[in-house]
């Protein structure tokens, strides 16, 4: 069920048999020569959206602006400053949770986004803790390579040339959703550099192509489709799992 595409009333309705929400969150960035720049975002809608068509969960619009002013070197690049991002969050939160939403979910595209994403979490369980209240909700991350056997299957697919951005298994999640959006180039070196994360002119100068150990060549519409059926499989799991968890009020 997507929330965009329902009324209040049916809102209303879900909320009697479920008090949990999925919040895809990503970044809109540079993802190399062949990457979309909405990868980021595009990776945790496509899985959430794949996964509602199978269970009776709740996906909110998807958070598609992130933590990315490393990637400000780039054209095409909209990042929001840490603050603005853990301020932005926190009220999304406190709508839903106002609504009677007990348990949300942030299932996340970006790496950048976590330190911020917890940050706000922080902020959240800190104002109920000074307030000497009980929050009344729980906030949960995921990054969708973390679900279940997802890092694994990963691996097993790009032995060699994965890295840490513009991935292939990232890459292929989106040539399999938009698959008239695929691109190609000759890189050089086939697979990027490693190095460290600063700021946007550091970030640029280390990484020209803008990849970052990674071999986006290796990607294919079908090993995205692996991905995002054991993708959607185990945020559906996940969910579950957290909706059992307790909230004490």
């Amino acid at each position: 069920m997507l929330l965009h595409q329902s009324t209040w009333i049916e809102i209303e309705q879900f909320l009697k048999r479920s008090r949990t929400i999925v919040v895809p969150i990503g970044s809109n960035e540079q993802h190399g020569p062949t990457g979309l720049l909405g990868t980021d975002w595009m990776c945790p809608q496509i899985i959430a959206h794949e996964a509602q068509k199978s269970a009776d969960i709740l996906i909110a619009p998807t958070f598609n602006i992130g933590m990315a002013q490393h990637h400000l070197g780039f054209p095409g690049t909209i990042s929001l400053r840490p603050s603005t991002f853990i301020a932005a969050i926190g009220d999304w939160a406190r709508s839903l949770a106002g609504h009677g939403f007990e348990k949300i979910l942030f299932l996340n595209g970006h790496g950048g986004n976590v330190a911020s994403i917890e940050a706000a979490f922080s902020e959240l369980y800190a104002e109920a803790s000074f307030a000497g209240r009980s929050a009344g909700f729980a906030l949960k991350l995921i990054n969708w390579w973390d679900l279940e056997g997802v890092g694994e299957l990963a691996h097993r697919q790009f032995p060699v040339g994965h890295g840490s951005h513009a991935t292939p298994s990232e890459i292929a999640v989106t040539q399999w959703a938009y698959p008239d959006s695929i691109k190609s180039a000759d890189y050089s070196p086939q697979i990027a550099p490693s190095g460290p994360i600063r700021e946007a002119k550091d970030f640029r100068a280390r990484f020209p192509d803008g990849r970052m150990g990674s071999d986006p060549a290796l990607a294919t519409p079908e090993k995205g489709a692996e991905l995002v059926a054991l993708a959607s499989r185990g945020l559906v799991r996940a969910v579950d799992a957290f909706s059992r968890e307790p909230t004490l009020r």
